[in-house]
């Protein structure tokens, strides 16, 4: 599975972001794809995670601010971030994997990251 993340920028605090995931490979409908971020300096975590069904796991406090969706014609997973915080900068990546948890090193394919800055 390959994956391409863009949509990345510099927005002020409160602002808006979509960030967009293109996959390709084969056999996508069986992988879930996942966003997690890493801030300088500190571990990469999980943001939230969709089946190819639509269902869709979250980071408790993502939840409200982040949703996830998918287009399974462009075979491309969303990420619309929302009243988005200082503490939101990192660096946002996509991974696919079978089976969604939140550990990242359990996900076994990865896209190059995507920067987000949120300015105060």
């Amino acid at each position: 599975v390959q994956l391409q993340a863009s949509g990345g920028g510099t927005v002020q605090a409160g602002g808006s972001l979509r960030l967009s995931c293109a996959t390709s490979g084969r056999t996508l409908s069986t992988y879930a794809v996942g966003w997690f971020r890493q801030a300088p300096g500190k571990d990469r975590e999980f943001v939230a995670a969709i089946r190819w069904s639509g269902d869709s796991t979250y980071r408790d406090s993502m939840k409200g601010r982040f949703t996830i969706s998918r287009d399974n014609t462009k075979n491309t997973v969303f990420l619309q971030m929302n009243n988005l915080k200082p503490e939101d900068t990192a660096v946002y990546y996509c991974g696919a994997d079978r089976v969604i948890t939140s550990a990242w090193g359990t996900w076994g394919f990865w896209g190059q990251g995507t920067l987000v800055t949120v300015s105060s």
